[in-house]
């Protein structure tokens, strides 16, 4: 079944002190959809990191995408497809393991702010800025 598939950067705009991206950000997220374990990776670093939280704060942060989102594993099959879309997109390699992932859950949209917005992907995923 279609659905949404999350990058790390709109789960933290959901935490942001700019207001509408916040806003925008959480409506899609209280939707539903699907994040890899590496998109939940990501956001924890950045929480300790960038935004200096406590393991507490950190976790507390995960929560709600925790209960929220369907959690996908990077797996080994992923791992090489995200190479492959790597090479043949010209995608960074943490992105192209994203949309390896979105793929592999049968997402038909990827909701990013820092990828190639409305490049449709194997004739099956969408990658949409939400804030554009």
């Amino acid at each position: 079944m279609p659905g949404s598939f999350f990058d790390s950067n709109i789960l933290l705009y959901s935490a942001s002190s700019d207001d509408d991206k916040a806003d925008r950000a959480e409506a899609l997220i209280v939707r539903g959809g699907t994040v890899s374990a590496q998109v939940l990776n990501e956001v924890a670093n950045v929480a300790r990191r960038k935004m200096h939280l406590t393991w507490v704060e950190t976790r507390d942060l995960l929560l709600p995408f925790r209960k929220l989102l369907t959690i996908t594993p990077v797996t080994e099959a992923i791992h090489n497809h995200g190479l492959r879309l790597a090479e043949r997109h010209g995608f960074a390699i943490y992105d192209s393991m994203i949309v390896a992932a979105a793929i592999a859950a049968h997402c038909d949209t990827l909701w990013s702010e820092d990828m190639h917005h409305d490049l449709t992907v194997e004739s099956v995923l969408t990658i949409r800025n939400p804030f554009a």
